[in-house]
């Protein structure tokens, strides 16, 4: 009997183990952001504005996503933000067989789409883990240039390449995305298996005239040149 009892023990925490390594496909993963508006913005007049009560904006993300696309965009609150748009707010749509991205933003009233390959990032994958929304997550690190350096971290456990905003190319999930000085950070709250359905990861009609990524950016850049936060507005635009 107590052989028996030990089998039956064995079995439920072979079980257990089992379902804890089970490899997702395909599911939904609610992010959190948080951005340091007095790291974005160095000027006092808007640091004033911004106030210091202020300064950290938390909003919420949700990414869909199977093994053929996924779709990032932003959840709108219950309550009306009067300061929401002092944050960009782009919808990511990913065909990974194709390669392709599709990114829709709004600026200053303005829409626009940015139809372009999938962005390539080299990573350095370090020996560092930590514990995210319940996976556990191997730490990276971008150096976007000179002077910016973005930490990710993915995990295995959630197969297909996916992320926030543009970042994918990784071998699963990114589930944490952080600028060096924290700025900006990402981080997955909960994960739920689920199959998206189709209107949940369909690709979104195109919002105003369609663009490439360096189409789209020659033209800010003349449309911009000698304003005070130009080069900065562009720079958010296309961070990742």
């Amino acid at each position: 009997m107590a052989g028996i009892r030990i089998s039956i023990l064995l079995g439920i925490l072979f079980l257990g183990g089992a379902v804890q390594a089970q490899l997702v496909r395909e599911g939904k993963i609610t992010y959190e952001r948080r951005t340091n508006l007095w790291k974005i913005f160095e000027d006092d007049r808007m640091r004033q504005f911004v106030g210091e009560k202020n300064k950290i904006k938390v909003e919420d993300f949700t990414l869909y996503f199977n093994d053929t696309a996924s779709l990032f965009s932003y959840v709108t609150p219950d309550q009306p933000d009067p300061q929401s748009w002092l944050t960009m707010k782009n919808t990511v749509y990913n065909l990974f067989a194709k390669k392709q991205r599709f990114v829709y933003m709004d600026m200053m009233g303005n829409s626009m789409t940015v139809g372009d390959s999938l962005v390539k990032h080299t990573w350095k994958i370090t020996d560092k883990t930590r514990k995210i929304a319940g996976y556990e997550c191997t730490r990276v690190i971008w150096q976007k240039n000179d002077s910016t350096r973005i930490y990710a971290w993915y995990t295995t456990d959630i197969i297909p390449t996916v992320g926030p905003e543009n970042i994918q190319g990784l071998p699963g999930a990114v589930l944490g995305l952080a600028t060096e000085d924290g700025s900006i950070v990402y981080f997955a709250k909960k994960v739920d298996i689920i199959a998206p359905t189709p209107e949940q990861i369909t690709q979104p009609k195109k919002k105003g005239k369609q663009y490439t990524e360096a189409e789209l950016i020659a033209e800010l850049k003349q449309k911009l040149k000698g304003q005070p936060f130009g080069d900065q507005i562009i720079t958010g635009m296309f961070y990742w």
